[in-house]
């Protein structure tokens, strides 16, 4: 497969994949499990389950490795998160989570060969990702893998998706972006979250949102409407790029034709959780899947 194949094959399967993982971001589900384990309402639930691999570890950690959340919002809800449930058993509840959301967005699907199928192929694309100076994905690769399919299915995209993002924060190191110069940017693409939903999520305020965008405006980065110049595009697809290089392992080690069919199958599944509402509307400027 020529490099530049695997790179596109490495962006259209995580396209097509991610929203069977990040569906449990918006799902009720998440927030009932984790409230129900002891943590509080909100916010905390994220923070906590998607950091307990690292273990008990302090809101800098969290802030650095999630990277475009606002530290302030993070140290918030950690390291509160530890003293009323710990990181294993968070662990456990995400699992949980993860089944139920499942289970309602594919419906008799969860049982399919299909399911089968990619979860399988998944698995064997997760296994060629390395931990070296990806600290996300090296922590989640140690959690013990779960036993049915549609779980499979899911740990080994939240693998992959960790991988991914791993290597798309250190491209945005090496560019110079700041996690709210990196939200700020995407969100110009038109391909990201819409800038109220953005701000919202990642708990950065009117004013700081402002300051940022003067900023990217004092570097060329923003015109004065907002939008991206020239350079700034540039920029995107720079990052955009380096992202893609720096995840094709996965892809390589399955071949361009299992790769290929992970990524129908994953647009096959996605586009059914999407349509069994996965997603809030107004939250994503172009439609997930």
């Amino acid at each position: 497969m020529e490099i530049e194949e695997a790179r596109t094959l490495a962006y259209r399967c995580h396209r097509v994949l991610d929203p069977l993982h990040s569906a449990i971001y918006f799902a009720p589900e998440a927030d009932e499990r984790f409230t129900a384990a002891g943590l509080r309402p909100g916010r905390m639930g994220y923070f906590a389950s998607r950091s307990a691999p690292m273990g008990a570890v302090g809101a800098g950690t969290v802030a650095a490795t999630f990277y475009n959340f606002n530290p302030s919002l993070v140290a918030k809800h950690i390291p509160r998160a530890w003293t009323l449930v710990s990181p294993e058993r968070l662990i456990s509840v995400r699992f949980d989570v993860a089944d139920a959301v499942l289970r309602r967005l594919l419906g008799e699907r969860i049982e399919s060969p299909e399911v089968a199928e990619a979860a399988e192929l998944a698995r064997d694309a997760a296994g060629a990702c390395t931990p070296d100076g990806r600290p996300l994905y090296a922590a989640t690769a140690e959690v013990p893998w779960p036993v049915e399919p549609h779980l499979v299915l899911w740990f080994a995209i939240t693998l992959l998706r960790e991988y991914r993002g791993d290597g798309h924060i250190a491209a945005l190191v090496g560019n110079g972006l700041s996690g709210l110069g990196a939200l700020i940017t995407h969100t110009a693409t038109g391909k990201g979250f819409v800038p109220a939903a953005a701000k919202a999520t990642r708990g950065w305020s009117d004013e700081e949102w402002g300051a940022g965008s003067d900023r990217l405006r004092a570097a060329g980065v923003l015109d004065g409407t907002g939008a991206l110049t020239e350079q700034g595009t540039q920029l995107r697809q720079r990052i955009e790029d380096q992202t893609n290089a720096a995840a094709v392992a996965p892809v390589l080690a399955l071949g361009a034709e299992k790769a290929n069919r992970l990524q129908e199958l994953g647009r096959t599944l996605s586009r059914a959780a999407v349509a069994a509402g996965a997603f809030p509307a107004a939250v994503f400027a172009t439609p997930r899947a």
